[in-house]
């Protein structure tokens, strides 16, 4: 039988040999009880070898199963993150807009600016010299004059110092947005790389998917398999019990026959003097019993044995007798000794079992028994008082 080891690769090729396996070890007829059931081992096995690889195949999934949960959690994290990552990248880019306009507005400000001090500086050159003279002259005195030249200077170097504001402004403005711009590239690179872990992520829980639904499908006829064989020992069980159910008649009509014959055969009885048998009160049929059971007599003693003759133990003897002529007795002498029901041993007649501690005996009259003794002494004729007796048990 081949062996699967890897969980994710090859179980069809191994589904695919265990079947193959089993349609050649089915043999093309089995006749017999054994073969039956040798035929319904072999195949319980079989099932139990399909089994087995179901849940090999059903663990894998299990696992794989895990994994595929995983990953959709992991795709719906990440997904997440993107979506954090797009509300920041938006949010980025309204502040880039916000320090667009500022720039914008700064540097209007300041081209206006430029222009205005451009105007001042053109309208005082364009005036001359002759303006500052005139500008000197006009003075009511030195002092007067010199702050008119002041002022023509803190005009113009508040023009520039109002330049110097607002493109310093400027410069922080643009500054800030670079920043906020090159903050944004890092924003959607970042989702960049998170969008391509997603697609990954994807194409691998597709991958794991196909696998799952390839067991599934893999499962089904395994399973169905399985079922087939089932189906299969149920029909076999079927002919064992009708195999069985024959045997049954044809031995009950075999005991039948074999007691009918007991009943009524002549019993070469050369051991012993058959008028202890035949002047014993009693049932034809128990006297029929005993000189039967004493035809065995010399034969061996085997434990656990029920063979009349080729070995037999005591219990064994007294059992085989009386199936012998159609009844059914315990197996063991303890047993025994609850068969039938329970008469004095003052009473006793031909066909009676006569129980001891751990032995049993076949009464056949006058005082005697014969019974299975021991294995040096085999089937033999003793005194029924030769021990203590426990019982007198009368079974017809």
């Amino acid at each position: 039988m081949r062996k699967c080891n890897h969980p994710f690769r090859g179980l069809l090729t191994c589904l695919v040999a265990l079947t193959t396996a089993f349609s050649l070890a089915v043999p093309a007829s089995a006749t017999t009880i054994s073969q039956i059931k040798a035929l319904i081992k072999k195949q319980q096995a079989q099932i139990n070898q399909i089994n087995t690889e179901i849940s090999d195949m059903e663990d894998a999934q299990d696992l794989l199963e895990e994994e595929i949960a995983d990953l959709d959690s992991e795709i719906l994290n990440t997904m997440v993150s993107v979506g954090l990552l797009e509300d920041e990248i938006a949010a980025n880019q309204i502040e880039i807009d916000k320090a667009q306009a500022q720039y914008d507005e700064a540097k209007a400000v300041e081209e206006k600016q430029y222009e205005d001090m451009k105007l001042h500086i053109q309208l005082m050159y364009e005036a001359g010299n002759s303006s500052y003279l005139e500008a000197f002259l006009a003075s009511s005195g030195f002092g007067a004059m010199m702050n008119q030249a002041d002022y023509i200077e803190a005009f113009y170097a508040y023009d520039q110092k109002l330049l110097q504001e607002y493109k310093a402004q400027k410069e922080y403005v643009e500054t800030l947005r670079l920043e906020l711009e090159a903050q944004k590239s890092i924003l959607e690179a970042d989702k960049q790389v998170m969008e391509e872990e997603i697609a990954r992520l994807e194409t691998l829980l597709a991958e794991k998917k196909e696998k799952s639904e390839s067991y599934d499908a893999q499962i089904a006829k395994a399973k169905q398999e399985a079922a087939a064989y089932k189906a299969k020992i149920q029909q076999e069980e079927k002919e064992i019990k009708k195999l069985e159910e024959e045997a049954r008649k044809k031995a009950e009509e075999e005991a039948r026959k074999k007691a009918e014959a007991a009943a009524n055969g002549n019993y070469n009885v050369t051991k012993i003097d058959v008028s202890i048998i035949d002047n014993a009160n009693g049932s034809e049929l128990g006297k029929k019993i005993a000189k039967y059971a004493c035809q065995y007599i010399g034969n061996p003693y085997v434990y656990g044995g029920t063979s009349l003759t080729k070995g037999t133990d005591c219990s064994g003897f007294t059992y085989r007798v009386y199936k012998d002529f159609g009844y059914s007795l315990s197996r063991t002498s303890a047993a025994q000794r609850n068969n039938g029901k329970a008469v004095e041993y003052k009473d006793a007649q031909p066909g009676d079992l006569i129980c001891y501690d751990g032995h049993v005996g076949l009464y056949i009259g006058g005082g005697y028994i014969v019974h299975a003794s021991n294995p040096k002494s085999g089937i033999k004729v003793s005194k029924a008082t030769y021990r203590t007796i426990l019982a007198v048990r009368r079974i017809i």
